[in-house]
This record gives C-alpha cells, structure tokens and sequence, in this order.
C-alpha cells in the first residue's frame, strides 16, 4: 500500500482528504456559540440558483434580521462577488453573515436554516454551509473535499473525541444532500477501511 501521506480517499470524481476519516467532530454550540457564522472576512460561497433561492425566501426572513443586516440587503443585495472571484452571501462590518441572528447569551444562529426548521420555508441554507467545516474545491476533472481547521471549532473535536463520532459521520447528512447516498456510502466504506487499516 502507499506511504499514509500520499493516500487520499477517491470517491467517483471526489478526492476526499484523510481528515474526514481521521478526526473526530461535533459541533459543540453551548461552546463557541455558532462562531463560524461571524467569524472570516468574506461571506459564505453560494451558486447562483441558490442567490436566487434566497431572494426568494428572503420576505419570510427578514424582518428576523440585524436592521444593518437589512441596510445591507437592501443596498448591495443578498450576495456579492469576492476578491477571489466567487459569489458569497453579504456581510455587515466586514464580518457577520447578514443571516445571522443573535440569541440571549450570545448564541448565535442562521435565520435561513430557523425558518427552515419551523417549516416556514423549504431551503435549509447554502451548501458550503450545511457541509461546514468542510470546503469544496472545485477542478476541471474532480472536485477536492477538505476539513477546514480552525481554532473555533477546537471544542467540536473535543465532543467529537468524547462521542466517538468521526468527520464523515458527523456530516452524513449534508455529503448526502451535495454528492448523493450512494457515493456517501461507499465513504463510509472507503473510511471504514483505512481505519482498520491504520487503526487511528
């Protein structure tokens, strides 16, 4: 077999990084109180039909938002292009996604994915949101999927270590809404190989 650096997890037309098999992961909000929704100097990367999607649920949502968060909107629109030339969602004072919403304590959370769950509307949030931590990487032949590791998210390995739960399993959910069960499934395989495999 090759040497553990050079093996990466060729899933269809993905190359997944070891990270999703290796690590441990759950989110752990009492913690960092959603911090990855305020912290970062660009907003979330969306498409263009889910730009669209959010000018169309964005009535039901906004009167829940921050008043700059609607100034903001209401100026330059629920995304803009970046300096890297990809769409994202818009921000307020170079930080805050203009979604997020604050709770008593703190606690901050996404007014899309809120709505969602009460049943208001029928899109959960962006894609490289859902998948958060994990960025996508998009190539002219495959698409790389990688573990985006940062301090915040220090307590949600931590849980993740004491829970027993892996990358990959914390995630099942939005790697089956952006690449499909059946190339989830044979994740879980190829990971459950290589951790026999390897035994991390």
């Amino acid at each position: 077999m090759e040497e553990k650096e050079e093996i990466m997890l060729e899933i269809g037309k993905t190359l997944v990084s070891l990270d999703l098999a290796e690590r441990y992961f759950c989110c752990d909000l009492d913690s960092c109180l959603g911090e990855c929704c305020i912290e970062g100097d660009a907003g979330a990367p969306i498409t263009e039909e889910e730009r669209k999607k959010i000018e169309e649920i964005l009535p039901e949502i906004y009167d829940e938002l921050l008043p700059a968060a609607q100034r903001e909107i209401d100026e330059h629109g629920v995304a803009y292009v970046d300096e890297e030339g990809d769409l994202v969602t818009s921000i307020v004072d170079g930080r805050n996604c203009v979604f997020t919403c604050y709770e008593a304590g703190g606690m901050c959370h996404c007014a899309i994915e809120r709505a969602y769950r009460q049943g208001r509307i029928d899109f959960c949030k962006p894609v490289s949101c859902h998948l958060y931590p994990l960025r996508l990487t998009e190539y002219p032949d495959f698409t790389a999927v990688n573990y985006h590791r940062w301090k915040i998210c220090r307590c949600a390995e931590l849980l993740g270590r004491r829970e027993g739960i892996r990358l990959y399993q914390f995630l099942k959910g939005p790697l089956e809404r952006r690449f499909g069960a059946e190339w989830y499934a044979e994740l879980c395989e190829a990971c459950e190989a290589y951790l026999q495999e390897y035994g991390k």
